[in-house]
């Protein structure tokens, strides 16, 4: 079991490096938006530092969740952009909805797996 649990974090670390990175280079075709989700893009272009930042704290966070001694961090990191896609998806782009909620499960279980090391922050 330590062996495919090590292999799921690392996919996972590797998949928000390739996230992160596809917010600087158009390596992820762009799907048909809703009116809605036009608006949102708009918006977010305005914000010229946000997509940036969150596609730097992707290759961050995935840089740490993929190497064993950070998980932990890199799995705090993640936690808030992940609950940006999931309600992004479930209120916005229903069909994705599945797959962000299996990245959440699985940042989860990496926060559960390492439960003890974020006790000290809390004592």
């Amino acid at each position: 079991m330590k062996i495919v649990k090590t292999v799921i974090f690392t996919l996972f670390g590797l998949a928000f490096i390739f996230f992160g990175t596809a917010k600087f280079i158009n390596i992820i075709p762009t799907p048909e938006l809703t009116e809605a989700q036009l608006s949102i893009t708009a918006a977010l272009v305005k914000l010229k530092w946000l997509i940036p930042l969150v596609g730097t704290m992707e290759i961050i966070g995935g840089l740490l969740v993929a190497i064993p001694k950070t998980r932990a961090l890199g799995a705090i990191i993640l936690l808030p952009i992940l609950i940006g896609v999931f309600l992004h998806h479930t209120t916005l782009d229903p069909s994705g909805a599945p797959m962000a909620a299996v990245l959440g499960l699985i940042d989860i279980w990496i926060i559960a797996d390492n439960w003890k090391r974020y006790l000290p922050m809390i004592k």
